[in-house]
């Protein structure tokens, strides 16, 4: 019975994870505009977010976040601000000439991995959306008589799945050839990019779905 629930989580949570979402911009992002380094530490925020969301899960206070009309309110919106705010930032991208390029490769650090890993759990663990997702596991596909410890375990592996993943997205955008490539086109990347995060904010913040 175990097996078949731990199978049926390891796909819905693949599936979900492996959509684009601001997890899948931010390490995409972050990879393009630094390092893989960068991306990997971005992608362990990403888990360490998801972390959270399954520790409360796991404690029963996602329940009580999402009946809870005043709480789930404040956390959308401080989660659609900070996706708008990124996505303004993004759209405000200048394009590069390649003069600036040219220096950019030469004087360009590395964030730090402070900020890589804060940027990547900020997104995540103030997404409302990855809250109800993970709600609807732990209440409708985990059997509510399962030990804890098995759902512990379960929560581990989505943790896991989640960093292997996106660390593997940030060693896809990292590859010095790809980055080679689409140098030229970053600004637009991150327009985009901001876009994307502009109208996920704006369509957390006006979703009246709980």
């Amino acid at each position: 019975m175990y097996l078949a629930q731990f199978l049926t989580i390891a796909v819905i949570h693949l599936l979900a994870v492996a959509s684009p979402g601001p997890d899948f911009v931010v390490v995409t992002k972050n990879s393009l505009s630094y390092s893989r380094r960068v991306g990997v530490y971005t992608a362990l925020g990403v888990a360490l977010g998801i972390a959270i969301h399954i520790t409360y899960c796991l404690l029963g206070i996602a329940l009580i976040i999402s009946q809870s009309i005043i709480i789930f309110s404040i956390i959308k919106y401080i989660g659609a601000a900070y996706l708008i705010w990124i996505g303004y930032k993004g759209l405000r991208t200048k394009a590069k000439s390649e003069v600036d390029i040219d220096v950019e490769k030469n004087e360009k650090k590395d964030l730090p991995i402070s900020s890589a890993i804060k940027s990547g759990f900020l997104v995540n663990v103030l997404n409302p959306k990855a809250t109800l997702f993970l709600l609807a596991v732990f209440t409708q596909v985990i059997n509510p008589e399962t030990p804890k410890f098995i759902q512990t375990l379960y929560g581990l592996e989505m943790i896991v799945a989640t960093f292997v993943w996106f660390a593997l997205v940030s060693a896809i955008f990292s590859n010095k050839l790809m980055k080679r490539k689409i140098t030229r086109l970053s600004h637009w990347i991150d327009r985009v990019g901001g876009a994307v995060m502009l109208a996920l904010g704006i369509k957390v913040a006006i979703s009246t779905q709980k």
